[in-house]
C-alpha cells in the first residue's frame, strides 16, 4: 500500500482558508482519493478542548510558552491520533494549518525563538512534514475586512494590526525558503481565479 499524502492549508485572517477546504476536498475525492479533512489547533477530542482554550479570552493572560506549550501538545495527540494512522493506510490528509502557522503566529507574531519551535517541531514530529503546503495570501486590509464580517473575533483575530503583519511576512518569508513544498496562492483574487491556482498547485502532486 502506498502511503498517502500530506497537504495542509495556511494563511492569516481572512483568506478563505475554510471555503477553499472544501474546494480541495471535493477536487482529491474526484480522484478516488480517501481523504481525511482535519484541522489545528484540534482533530480529535482532546486537542479540540486545547483549541477552545487558546482561542477563548481569558482574564487570566496566556504566557507566550504556555500558549507554544499548548499548541504543541495538541499537535502531538493530533499526529498520533489522526494524521500518521492515515497516512499509514493510504489515506490523504488534508489539515487546516499545521506547523508553519505556529512559526507565523508564534515565531512572527509574537518573536518567538524560532530554534525553540523547530526544537518542538523535531520532537513531537519526527520526521512529520507536509508533500504540499498552499499558503493563501492576501494583503492585511482584505484579510482583516472579511475576518470581520464573521462576527466576534477570537483571542488571536482581536490581535494589533502589527502583529498580523508580522504573522503574513513570517508566512511569506517560509514560502520563500521552500519553494518546493510551498504555494502562494494569490487569495485577494475572485475565488474563481483563486481556485484555479489551487487546482493548478494539485496537479503538480505526482498522484493528483
Amino acid at each position: 500500500m502506498n502511503p498517502g499524502r500530506f497537504i495542509t492549508l495556511e494563511g492569516g485572517e481572512g483568506v478563505g482558508k475554510s471555503t477553499n477546504l472544501q474546494y480541495i476536498q471535493q477536487l482529491l475525492q474526484q480522484r478516488q482519493l480517501e481523504v481525511v479533512v482535519t484541522r489545528e489547533p484540534g482533530g480529535t477530542e482532546l486537542a479540540e478542548k486545547i483549541r477552545q482554550l487558546l482561542l477563548e479570552k481569558h482574564a487570566e493572560t496566556i504566557t507566550e510558552n504556555a500558549e507554544l506549550l499548548l499548541v504543541f501538545a495538541a499537535r502531538a495527540q493530533h499526529i498520533q491520533r489522526v494524521i500518521l494512522p492515515a497516512l499509514q493506510q493510504g489515506r490523504w490528509v488534508l489539515c487546516d494549518r499545521f506547523t508553519d502557522a505556529t512559526y507565523a503566529y508564534q515565531g512572527g507574531g509574537r518573536n518567538m525563538d524560532e530554534n525553540v519551535i523547530g526544537w518542538l517541531e523535531n520532537t513531537v514530529q519526527g520526521d512529520l512534514r507536509p508533500d504540499l503546503t498552499l499558503l493563501l495570501d492576501a494583503p492585511l486590509d482584505v484579510g482583516m475586512s472579511r475576518a470581520q464580517q464573521r462576527g466576534k473575533l477570537d483571542r488571536f483575530e482581536s490581535e494589533q494590526r502589527d502583529f498580523f503583519e508580522r504573522v503574513r511576512q513570517a508566512y511569506l518569508n517560509r514560502a520563500g525558503q521552500d519553494q518546493q513544498r510551498y504555494k502562494i496562492i494569490d487569495a485577494s483574487l475572485p475565488l474563481n481565479q483563486v481556485q484555479q491556482q489551487i487546482k493548478q498547485a494539485l496537479d503538480g502532486l505526482s498522484v493528483v
